[in-house]
């Protein structure tokens, strides 16, 4: 049995569970087993609606204890779960959680994992992963021999395919929730914005921009476009803009379908955090740029004269479709 975690913040279920769903389903369908899903807690969306894409069941622990994450807490309580439903894989996004509760779960379960897959696996002789590497500049291909096995899912690596309205069955499981030692003291959340890890569209900005009081032509293209906006990491050092807009190797890491790049040269570090992206578009006024390198699509110009023609451009196919 496929055992699927679904994820969620603020009590919405994350885009990313959605296609970890979608990829544990495929999974079960390719090992003849059925997939079900384990829910921590609770959220205000209807889970019973995951039956759409094909989950069975739903497996719903509720307790205090869960109602804000500590790693510790969630590892053994999904141990426990998947112990007692008698799940031989288990699909986890590779996002913040997952990233915090594989490797535990997988040494409690003595279970074989594989972080950041990118397509199902190869079970026609033996389970062999596919992921990325060496911050996307190759693949491996990792076998798990183990009898219970992990994958965590790379964002955006799998289409979600919601089917017919089916509703699965919501199954409340009885696991002791031990206590966890971190004492939670305040929590302090951007409002207003679409979460960098979960955007379809990313537009981002770098020193091309001059300064923060140019950010608004940037800003006006990310709202049009209903994105969520991001910056270089000499844009953050330098407080243009907030420290948690930083994409990159040493920031967060993004794979939308659509990056926009806008006044950032392309160094190797921002490359690392943004190549996993379906599409990047590069806008930059030097043409030896190394960011064009990488991009899709390039636009050699500057930044303040193409910005507001690209913008007033969505408008006007906004306004006629």
């Amino acid at each position: 049995m496929v055992l699927v975690y679904i994820d969620h913040q603020d009590n919405q279920i994350k885009k990313s569970s959605l296609e970890a769903v979608t990829y544990g389903v495929a999974l079960a369908k390719q090992l003849g087993t059925e997939a079900h899903g384990l829910l921590l807690g609770t959220v205000n969306d209807d889970p019973s609606a995951l039956g759409a894409y094909e989950l069975k069941n739903i497996y719903q622990i509720n307790d205090a204890a869960l109602s804000s994450f500590d790693a510790q807490v969630f590892v053994k309580t999904i141990a426990a779960a998947a112990t007692k439903v008698g799940a031989t894989t288990l699909v986890f996004s590779h996002n913040q959680t997952g990233k915090a509760v594989c490797a535990g779960v997988s040494a409690l379960l003595k279970a074989g994992l594989v972080t950041g897959a990118i397509e199902l696996p190869k079970t026609d002789a033996g389970f062999v992963v596919k992921k990325s590497v060496f911050s996307g500049k190759a693949f491996a291909n990792v076998s798990i021999q183990t009898a219970i096995k992990i994958i965590s899912l790379s964002p955006n690596s799998f289409r979600t395919t919601g089917g017919a309205a089916t509703m699965a069955s919501i199954i409340p499981l009885d696991i002791p929730v031990s206590a966890g030692h971190v004492k939670i003291t305040a929590v302090n959340k951007t409002s207003g914005e679409i979460s960098l890890t979960e955007a379809d569209i990313v537009v981002s900005g770098g020193r091309g921009l001059k300064g923060p009081e140019n950010w608004g032509i940037l800003l006006d293209l990310a709202k049009e476009l209903g994105a969520a906006t991001a910056c270089s990491r000499p844009v953050g050092d330098a407080h243009w803009r907030p420290h948690h807009e930083h994409v990159g190797q040493t920031g967060v890491q993004v794979a939308p379908n659509l990056y926009i790049a806008i006044g950032i040269s392309g160094a190797i570090q921002h490359l690392a955090g943004v190549n996993r992206s379906k599409t990047i578009v590069v806008i930059n006024k030097d043409p030896e740029a190394p960011f064009f390198k990488a991009a899709d699509y390039g636009i050699v110009g500057d930044a303040f004269e193409v910005l507001p023609k690209l913008t007033d451009a969505i408008k006007k196919m906004k306004a006629s479709a």
